[in-house]
């Protein structure tokens, strides 16, 4: 028997620490393994006894690069839990909010962690020796997004202003009006990375994904919506836990979030793209078109394009956002005085997809249950069968171009574990 064991002990240019290990025996693919071997970090339970008031800014740290999105579900499901309803123009904050998280994420992904797979360059620094402009388009763009959420909501990373019921202080208009120069220039540099992302070289190979999402009757899917998924599914998000099921796996301190009884499926911009592509606005629709776009797009190589698009449609809505706001009466919407607890779920749309929140609270405001499933949880069994895919098709590559293909594979869907880590070790075993 011939053995081939392909190991990746760090992953670079992704947000965290994970490892890959692929067993090929006797020309078949055995196991691969996506380890994200990072220490539990018990958000969940150290939430539990905390008052309901505190969920936003202490599941906020769970992420440096999307904390808003931490921070809205765990708003909305407290809401939920209230029945509370925040409408109006502390609807439309939180939107303007979300939009800046998306900018600044999806360009931190599309220029300094993905374009140098398909450049030829080994990281962002020598990328900004070969290719200084996208670079510095790149950079620009992103401190757009980082100042619209320090604008919002106090400072950039794991911002203090998002409380239950809406903000602790608003934005007046001339705040935001003042902002509004940036986010013209910024929909300009947002059509450029469009065009750069379908640029790019793409090797082959599309997958047959379940895709899952969040749809708006109305909107792109940001803060609100009900599940639907490409094999027809369609259900409110209190009956995530219904459909979906966190299983452990022994390789990985990462639940795997799977369809119960049907395996694995991928969220994130794929999914919201394909399921959502009637509700891009007119311009986005008109790039994607020219672009070369498709309405479905499942060639993971490729999500580079639809991350950009994204970003055009963010900016496109915080100038929509900033050019209707009108101050709201007060900042946030008090609890109902009555109120003595309860159960309440929610689900936004992080840039990687879609995050769900879960709790149950008792009486005093305390919590008494915190369950949280990240997007990457969602995606981590999804990746590793695209891995899979992969090694299948590349059986003839030696070790160095199969690992390569490997680590970019895994960074097509820009999975967030936290603290990126930027070198590569490689060991290779035969039997």
């Amino acid at each position: 028997m011939t053995e081939r064991t392909i190991a990746v002990d760090y992953v670079a240019r992704v947000e965290g620490e994970g490892a890959l290990k692929v067993r090929i025996e006797d020309g078949r693919v055995g196991a691969v393994e996506l380890s994200l071997f990072e220490p539990p970090r018990f958000f969940e339970a150290f939430l539990r006894g905390r008052s309901y008031t505190e969920a936003p800014d202490v599941t906020a740290r769970i992420c440096g690069i999307c904390p808003v999105a931490y921070q809205m579900s765990s708003c909305h499901a407290m809401e939920r839990a209230m029945g509370l309803h925040v409408d109006g123009p502390l609807r439309d904050l939180r939107r303007l909010l979300y939009c800046g998280e998306w900018i600044e994420s999806h360009v931190l992904h599309i220029y300094l962690l993905h374009a140098p797979d398909f450049l030829g360059v080994p990281d962002a620094v020598r990328l900004a020796r070969t290719h200084p402009e996208a670079v510095r388009r790149g950079l620009a763009l992103k401190q757009v997004g980082n100042r619209l959420m320090a604008l919002l909501g106090g400072r950039e990373i794991h911002p203090i202003n998002p409380r239950v019921g809406g903000f602790y202080r608003c934005p007046s208009a001339r705040e935001l009006a003042a902002f509004r120069p940036e986010l013209v220039r910024a929909v300009e540099l947002a059509e450029e990375t469009v065009r750069f992302a379908a640029s790019l070289g793409f090797p082959p190979g599309e997958e047959d994904y379940e895709f899952v999402s969040l749809r708006h009757p109305t909107e792109y899917p940001m803060n609100e919506g009900e599940i639907v998924s490409s094999s027809g599914l369609r259900l409110p998000v209190d009956e995530y836990e219904s459909v979906f099921e966190e299983v452990q796996v022994p390789h990985s301190n990462a639940l795997h979030s799977v369809r119960r009884g049907a395996g694995s499926y991928l969220v994130g911009p794929l999914a919201r793209y394909a399921l959502n592509h009637d509700r891009l606005t007119p311009r986005a629709r008109r790039l994607a078109d020219e672009v070369g776009l498709e309405p479905v797009v499942r060639n993971p190589a490729r999500a580079i394009i639809v991350r950009a698009v994204e970003v055009l449609l963010a900016c496109e809505e915080a100038l929509r956002l900033i050019d209707g706001y009108r101050p709201p009466e007060a900042p946030f919407v008090p609890p109902p005085a009555d109120w003595k607890g309860g159960v309440g779920a929610a689900i936004t749309e992080a840039p990687r997809g879609m995050l769900y929140h879960r709790y149950r609270i008792g009486p005093g405001g305390l919590i008494e249950e915190a369950k949280i499933v990240a997007p990457t949880s969602q995606n981590q069994k999804r990746i590793e069968d695209d891995l899979r895919h992969l090694v299948e098709r590349s059986l003839s590559l030696d070790d160095a171009r199969l690992t390569e293909a490997c680590e970019r594979a895994i960074r097509h869907h820009d999975p967030c574990i936290s603290c990126a880590t930027h070198f590569l070790r490689l060991d290779v075993e035969r039997r």
